[in-house]
């Protein structure tokens, strides 16, 4: 399931079931998200050149802009038709560019999206800063929308993210993290703002009785993505991963494949694994990867990531049937 991330399940018009290849998804968004990508630039105005410089880097590195997505979709599936879903969708993506800049300082990481990293580039100073700016940029657009709503939904978002960021932060070099604690983590850190982006489609079109549906959906997806990107953290290669092999393992993060061999494995691999996840660098990334591939450990947290996924999709049986949904 994790491997088939191409495809997505969507209703058509006359609300039967039909696989979609995930670009049709794209092209039923185009036009509302070429207005995202001209506001996100026409909002990275500084007349600080810096902040302009590093914003565009990271913001133009070919993400996929799956959560403003998100925004947009849930809005539409609603029936919204004003213009607000764009500054929402643009408000997304900073506070994740945001979570993003601060995140590779934290982590060290020196890729992001298959290029250097903003703060392999500038420095740590200069990422944190501008991430910075990106938060209060968009609390900037937030105002300008007109809703306490809106304000609520996102300021709780920012706050639980900043939480996940700090939880993640005391797992980090921990072998003894449970898969409660994980799951603790990507639920503040990944699947909020995901929640965040989907409930705000039903703020918008004040269709109020989808807001629980759409928020339970954008909190399964985002788990989901998560426990599906960590798997690919030991099946992928480089290339498409768009970060080195084994880098969570090598920033000492316990994440879920981890957690389970250490679960089911043997001794030595048990040994292996806790002194990797404590010590981390890269040394033994090839023996933790075979000892990784020797357990379940990938198959069952693929099969996490498709109960997740599925049970996304459920939340969105009460929608009326359209294309969006």
């Amino acid at each position: 399931p994790v491997r088939k991330m191409d495809q997505v399940r969507i209703r058509d018009q006359a609300g039967t079931s039909s696989d979609m290849p995930i670009g049709r998804v794209f092209e039923l968004c185009a036009a509302d998200m070429a207005e995202v990508d001209r506001l996100i630039r026409a909002s990275l105005d500084s007349d600080v050149v810096l902040i302009r410089q590093i914003a565009e880097y990271i913001i133009g590195s070919g993400g996929k802009r799956l959560r403003p997505m998100l925004v947009v979709l849930a809005a539409r599936a609603c029936g919204y038709d004003g213009p607000h879903h764009v500054a929402l969708a643009a408000i997304i993506e900073f506070i994740h560019t945001a979570t993003l800049l601060h995140d590779d300082v934290v982590d060290e990481s020196d890729m992001r999206r298959g290029k250097e990293s903003a703060h392999a580039v500038w420095g740590n100073a200069a990422s944190v800063l501008v991430g910075d700016f990106l938060y209060s940029r968009s609390f900037q657009m937030m105002v300008g929308v007109g809703s306490m709503k809106v304000m609520q939904v996102l300021s709780d978002a920012t706050n639980t993210i900043a939480e996940g960021e700090v939880e993640q932060l005391l797992n980090m070099h921990d072998p003894e993290v449970s898969e409660a604690r994980y799951f603790s983590v990507i639920e503040k850190k990944t699947a909020k703002l995901f929640e965040a982006a989907c409930q705000l489609g039903a703020v918008l079109s004040g269709e109020t009785r989808f807001e629980d549906d759409l928020a339970r959906f954008g909190r399964e997806l985002g788990a989901a993505f998560q426990v599906a990107d960590d798997v690919l953290d030991y099946t992928a290669d480089a290339e498409t991963l768009g970060k080195n092999i084994g880098d969570d393992l090598a920033e000492g993060k316990p994440t879920l494949p981890l957690i389970r061999a250490m679960e089911v494995g043997d001794d030595a691999q048990r040994r292996l694994i806790r002194d990797a996840i404590e010590q981390g660098g890269r040394d033994r990334v090839d023996e933790v990867l075979r000892a990784v591939e020797s357990t379940d450990a990938i198959d069952y947290t693929s099969r996490l990531a498709a109960a997740e996924a599925a049970k996304a999709k459920a939340a969105l049986d009460e929608l009326p049937p359209s294309a969006f949904r």
